[in-house]
């Protein structure tokens, strides 16, 4: 039997998918899970909502991930963003676990089914990657059961410290996103003429960085970015509002960092001209397209200098995804094109250093906080392009309204948890 020092209810609340569309999606009560010998029960301490969730309920068992799972006989439960506690260890794991231990999970599970293999296609033959929120558990319940897979494939990364909010660990999967799409920022330098070539990892400390887009990744750009303390930090976008925020938000960070913050319109701004003065002419040395716009793309080649790098970060809709590379600039200017898609557990564990060590700024990119009951809403919010930041849930604290903030730090979590807003 598993360890239970904490009384965990026979029901919970759950976010669950049972067929193809909205109409399918709902909060029900369902039976709360039981670990198995090798599993463990964790209580939800806090969920993030994430864009993925829409195409998830557009396509239900038609998403690749699904496997063939067929959710009208087996519902789905939601959500791969979460901070999570332990309350139950299976009787296997004794001794490698503890009760109340804090951990972020890594959504990306690469590992062969090893439950319920006859949910799915040809009994899981040739499956090598499953997904937290498509055939094993989601976060968006007030439990979440951690499988033999995850386990397996390490995707369970332990919080390194408890000052952590749940709120901005549940941000950690995002971020990595991010971790991961500036760790592909690779060059190759050369110290002297008669030096050998090396290759550098990260954005160029001291360089000059663009970031195209201020939207919510664009702005976990921007946060991460300044860690790596580049001498001026271009941020462009098309949405005034949008710059604002990078202001309102990381203008007194770069100042303190002595870092030179640039929030411009690329409207009524001359992008090219700009970066030439402050890189002397040279350009930029590392340039990440964080929307998913070819022309932006595009237009983002001719920002590179020199042995840049410039990332394609945000991804393009099936046939639309062709867009012109001047081979001239590739050639000539000697920059690497790379380009990203989600993190590995290594990338969330470094996020959650990073968070620990005030590297990075969760809280600034949380929106808009809520109940279970609300994701619905939040997943409308994000396809109507109503909600520019991220959506976080409680699934153990009642909330009537939703609530939009300009942050939320672990006050304001704080605060919340012990019944201060509502």
């Amino acid at each position: 039997m598993a360890s239970n020092a904490v009384e965990v209810p026979a029901e919970m609340r759950a976010l669950v998918l049972s067929g193809t569309g909205f109409d399918a999606l709902g909060v029900k009560t369902v039976p709360t899970p039981r670990p198995g010998p090798r599993q463990l029960l964790a209580r939800v301490e806090a969920a993030g909502v994430c864009t993925s969730l829409i195409k998830l309920v557009e396509q239900g068992p038609k998403h690749s991930l699904m496997h063939g799972w067929d959710l009208e006989k087996h519902p789905g439960v939601l959500g791969d963003e979460g901070l999570v506690s332990l309350v139950e260890i299976g009787e296997e794991l004794q001794g490698q676990y503890e009760l109340g231990q804090r951990f972020v999970i890594q959504p990306a599970v690469d590992h062969a089914p090893i439950n319920n293999r006859e949910r799915y296609s040809n009994n899981g033959e040739g499956v090598f990657k499953l997904g937290v929120s498509y055939t094993l558990w989601g976060h968006l319940a007030e439990y979440i059961l951690i499988p033999e897979e995850v386990l397996a494939a390490r995707c369970a990364l332990p919080v390194p410290s408890e000052d952590i909010a749940a709120a901005h660990g549940a941000m950690a999967e995002p971020l990595s996103c991010v971790i991961s799409g500036q760790d592909h920022h690779v060059r190759v330098v050369q110290e002297g003429p008669l030096s050998e070539r090396q290759v550098v990892k990260g954005l160029k400390p001291g360089g000059l960085t663009v970031i195209v887009g201020a939207g919510a990744m664009g702005r976990m750009h921007v946060d991460l970015a300044m860690s790596y303390r580049p001498g001026a930090l271009v941020v462009t976008d098309l949405i005034d509002e949008r710059l604002a925020r990078v202001e309102k938000l990381f203008g007194g960070r770069a100042r303190e960092l002595d870092i030179s913050l640039h929030a411009v319109n690329g409207k009524s701004t001359d992008v090219p001209t700009l970066l030439n003065d402050l890189s002397g002419g040279r350009g930029a040395d590392d340039v990440i397209v964080a929307v998913g716009s070819g022309a932006a793309m595009e237009a983002a080649q001719h920002f590179a200098g020199r042995a840049a790098v410039l990332n394609f970060f945000g991804g393009l809709k099936k046939g639309e995804d062709i867009v012109q590379v001047d081979s001239g600039i590739v050639h000539y200017r000697e920059i690497v094109l790379t380009g990203s898609s989600g993190g590995s557990p290594w990338d969330v564990a470094r996020t959650l250093e990073l968070i620990a060590a005030g590297e990075i700024r969760p809280e600034a990119h949380i929106t808009r906080v809520g109940d279970l009951e609300h994701v619905p809403e939040f997943l409308q919010m994000i396809r109507r392009q109503e909600l520019d930041g991220k959506a976080v849930v409680y699934p153990s604290r009642r909330c009537e309204e939703i609530i939009q903030v300009d942050s939320w730090s672990d006050e304001d979590e704080r605060g919340f948890l012990a019944g201060g807003a509502s």
